[in-house]
Parts: structure tokens; sequence; C-alpha cells
């Protein structure tokens, strides 16, 4: 029998519960908090002869483990292997960074990359012959930051038969020069799908080091819990393959993708994927999510508005579903017993994800089925009250809720100054009754918890801007905040119903914990990024340790 305790530190045990000063771990599990920790700890010594093994934790902070209920972490661990193009900032550095991979990789038929500062080209359009300086007789397909959009050379553009004469697809766009000949920037899924149907899927030992890769990323930032929030049926494999084979690095949740324009036969390949991952009878994996997009993003005017962009290019955006299709849609996943997981960028999409979760609701009947919208970037005042009474879990990503350069450069021309004023409403959502969990959308963004922790709480930006923070009166509290990004979730993830709960700091929990180095609270909020992880415990075995 392995015993731990934890002490010398803070013991958080959630927003207004009280903190404790020491924690008793049995094999894996919470078992004791306080002095009944330490009179359980003496006990195993004195008693049974065990050893019991003493983590002090140095004045610092265990609180339960990050979650991150909306992420990509196969996207993120395959940017690992391509160029590195994220902290890329000009184009001329993109195409130099494209050229020195592709000259150090002559084996690779196709080049892969992610993901480039959509930003850095005016309205987002980035031509195939700039790409084509650095490799013109190899395709070459860059995914930007939002993963809404890529940017191709030439010769990907011509293996996917994409030229002048192609029409505009179906949920997607091809930006076109004045002659008509296709650019090289594809958005959104029916033009993106069309060069990645020409590529070769990503071989299985690729995406287990993706796998891999992301568990490493996760794992020092204190998170042990993702929700993959898109997944095809290779990703499946991937993540099967990873489960039984034992190198799961944590626990993920799998949100299959519904995809409109194919769904008609989709749902019995979900739910035999569902039975795949239940018998690959791993506790780290599940897969009893579907993941709806109901629309696009503000920044290439796809996010679906109420009211029209101050462009009017797009007018009022896209909506991936018709109303009628959604509801039907959500109805049958829901009535499959999964869950609802709806991606749902502006005021109108929202919209369209509550009326298809409430009709879902008055069709299927009442059951725990924690629905979920994802982003909540734009919501209508009418519709602020229907979360809380849908039951519906706004997961937010709140790095998002700064006056960077991506929100003054793109999103506040694109909205208009008072539509942007309304953006990201975390705390009036909890104000309202609604649960609001915390996701990062990573690699679209940092997946450290910590920066968007810092966001949440301030409403500034990493250099302090503005003064009192952008909307103040949406800023979250400290403790709400870190709450949101761990046990919120961790309801979101149904982990209340696991053979082996966790997400609170609790007797009877698993120990899936994460030790700062220092007490949050203690310091201004901005500073929390600063704040060292020493260890991550995942059932309460150490998946990272800081070095030294």
């Amino acid at each position: 029998m392995t015993t731990t305790l934890f002490t010398g530190g803070t013991i958080w045990t959630g927003a207004g519960r009280p903190a404790s000063d020491a924690l008793l771990v049995r094999d894996g599990v919470i078992a004791a908090l306080g002095e009944d920790a330490r009179r359980q700890a003496r006990a195993c010594g004195e008693t049974t002869g065990g050893t019991v093994e003493t983590v002090h934790l140095e004045g610092g902070f265990l609180m339960p483990a990050f979650g991150d209920g909306h992420a990509h972490p196969l996207f993120g661990g395959l940017e690992g292997q391509g160029p590195a193009v994220r902290d890329c900032t000009s184009i001329e550095q993109i195409i130099d960074e494209v050229r020195r991979y592709a000259e150090a990789n002559p084996e690779l038929d196709w080049i892969f990359g992610a993901s480039y500062d959509g930003s850095l080209a005016d309205e987002g359009l980035f031509d195939a012959r700039w790409l084509d300086e650095a490799v013109a007789d190899r395709p070459v397909v860059l995914r930007a930051w939002d993963y809404h959009t890529v940017w191709c050379n030439s010769r990907a553009l011509e293996l996917a038969g994409i030229d002048a004469q192609s029409p505009e697809p179906v949920l997607g766009e091809i930006p076109r020069r004045d002659d008509g000949s296709p650019l090289g920037t594809l958005r959104e899924w029916g033009a993106v799908d069309l060069v990645m149907a020409a590529a070769p899927v990503r071989d299985l030992d690729t995406r287990l080091r993706a796998i891999a890769a992301a568990g490493e990323y996760y794992l020092r930032r204190g998170v042990t819990w993702v929700q993959d929030a898109w997944v095809e049926p290779d990703d499946v494999d991937a993540w099967v393959a990873a489960a039984e084979r034992g190198i799961l690095p944590f626990r993920c949740n799998l949100g299959l993708y519904a995809d409109p324009r194919h769904f008609a036969t989709q749902l019995p390949a979900m739910i035999a994927a569902r039975q795949r991952v239940t018998d690959a009878a791993s506790p780290l994996l599940t897969a009893n999510t579907v993941k709806f997009f109901a629309d696009g993003v503000v920044e290439n005017e796809t996010g679906a508005l109420l009211e029209p962009y101050c462009s009017a290019l797009h007018k009022h955006g896209m909506s991936v579903w018709t109303q009628e299709d959604l509801d039907a849609a959500v109805r049958a996943v829901d009535a499959a017993g999964f869950q609802v997981h709806v991606h749902a960028i502006g005021d109108a999409a929202v919209r369209q994800a509550l009326d298809a979760i409430e009709r879902a609701i008055l069709a299927n009947g009442p059951r725990d089925r924690r629905p979920v919208i994802a982003h909540a970037q734009l919501v209508d005042d009418a519709d602020l009250p229907r979360f809380a009474e849908l039951g519906v879990i706004a997961n937010m990503q709140p790095l998002w809720a700064q006056l960077d350069a991506l929100m003054t450069v793109l999103t506040v021309p694109r909205l208009g100054q008072e539509r942007s004023d309304r953006q990201y409403r975390m705390h009036s959502l909890a104000a309202s009754g609604a649960r609001v969990a915390f996701g990062s959308d990573w690699p679209v963004s940092s997946g450290d918890p910590r920066d968007g922790i810092a966001v949440a709480a301030t409403r500034r930006t990493a250099d302090g801007e503005p003064v009192g923070g952008w909307t103040p009166h949406e800023i979250v509290d400290l403790d709400d905040a870190l709450e949101a990004y761990s046990t919120a979730v961790a309801h979101q993830a149904f982990a209340d119903r696991s053979p082996a709960p966790w997400g609170r700091i609790a007797p009877g929990m698993s120990a899936d914990l994460v030790w700062l180095a220092r007490d949050p609270r203690d310091q201004p909020p901005l500073h929390l990024p600063d704040v060292p992880i020493r260890a991550t415990y995942l059932a309460g075995t150490a998946r990272f340790l800081e070095a030294g």
C-alpha cells in the first residue's frame, strides 16, 4: 500500500470552502485531511509498520488538478512535427522556416505545419506564391492559429484540384485573385477539406507521438484531464491504440465530430467508436461526447451574428447547420446518450445551439445530460438566463477576454465597439446561475491554465493594459477562476460519476492534484503565470516533477 502525506502548505479545497494544512493519499485516493490525515499517517507507521512518504509543500499551494474543457491535443502535439511557424512574427519568417524545414526533411512528400498568425496579412489573406518561394515542388499546407483556415502553396492547390473554375464549396470559402484564380488561403471546412482530402493521413506512429507530446505539454502545466473537442475516425484509432498500449499520459474524453454534410451516416459509427473506447478498458479514456460546430470565428467573419458585421462582407456570418438539421442531430445524439458539445462563437450561433438543446430536452425527457456550449463569445441578453434554465455549461476561454492585437486588429473592427464590449460575459453567466467551466482551445491559444486565470481575474493583457481591466464588470474572482479551471471542468467531465471520481479534494476522490510553488491568492493575479508548478499528480502518482 502506497501512502503519501502532503503537509507544509495550503491545501485548497475549492472556492468558499475551508483550506487545510495536510492531505493523506492512500493508493491514489484521498484518505483524509487536516489532523485526521496526520493521525492516520502516524497510525500507518506505528500500527502497521507501513512506510509513509511525506511531501513537504514548502509553503506552496496544493489544489485539484486543472482540467481543460475544450482543446485539441492531437493538433497541439502535431505542431511539433512540422515547421515551427507559431512564433514567427512576419510572413518572411514563416517562409524562411518552411524553407529550412523542407530542406531538413527532403523525404517528406507533403509538408504540414501550424499555426501561423492570421493577422500578419491584410484581412488574413495569404498568397500561395509566397510559400512557393520556400517550396515549389512539394505541397505545403499550414493551418492558421484559428484552425478554421489554411494557407497552401500552389502545388497543394494543384493536387487538390482547386483552380479558377472551382465552385465555392458548401460551408467554406476560396478567396480569389482578380482573375478568379485561388489566392492560397482556404476558409472553413468545406474549403479546407478539399486540400486535406488530397493529402495523406498522418500515420499511427506520428499520432501516438503527438499524444505523447500533448501529454508532456499538459502535465507540465498541471492539467490531468482534457476534452478533445474535434475527433475524426482516424483520431479514434490513435487514442484507442494509446489506451491499449498503456501509454495515455492524461485523462481524455473524445468529442466525436458531427459533420452536417455526412451526419446521416455518422451516428452508428459514433456509437461504435464509443464502444471501442469502452472495450479498451482504460480508466483514462472515454468517448462520451459529440462535437458540433454551429458557426466559424469572428476574425474571418464566419461567426454567426444576429446583426451584420460592420464591414457587411459576409453580412451575418456562417451557420454551419440549418436550425432544423441541428435540432434533429442534437436530438439524435442526445437520445443515444451522448453529451452535446457545441462550438458557438456568435450570438446567433449561441441562440441556435440553445434552441437545439432545449428541443432535445423536450423530446427526450429529463436526464443528467450536462450539455456544453463552448466559447460563447457573444451572448444576447435574452439568451443569458437560458444557460441556467437548460442546465447548459458555458465552457469559456478566459485568455481571449483581453485587448490584445487579435482583439484590436481583427475582432473589434468587425464587431464595432458597442458589441465588442459585450464579449466573454463570464461573470454575468455565473451570476445568472449558469455553470461556467474554462478551457483553452489549445493550440489555438496557450493551454496553460495560469495564463487564462490571470486574464479572467483582471481582464488585462500581460502588460497590464488597460488599467482597471477591459469590461471590468466581467472580472471573475480568483478563487472562482481557479474552480472554473478545475472542479467545474470535472463536473463537465462527469467525473463524479466515474468509477474513481476526481476533480475535488475530499476523502474518496482520486488524488489528481497540482502543486504550485506559491499561493496565487497572495499576489496580483497577473503574476500567476510566473508561479512555478512543482508537481502534477494523476491518481496519486507524480506525472510531472519540477527539476531540482
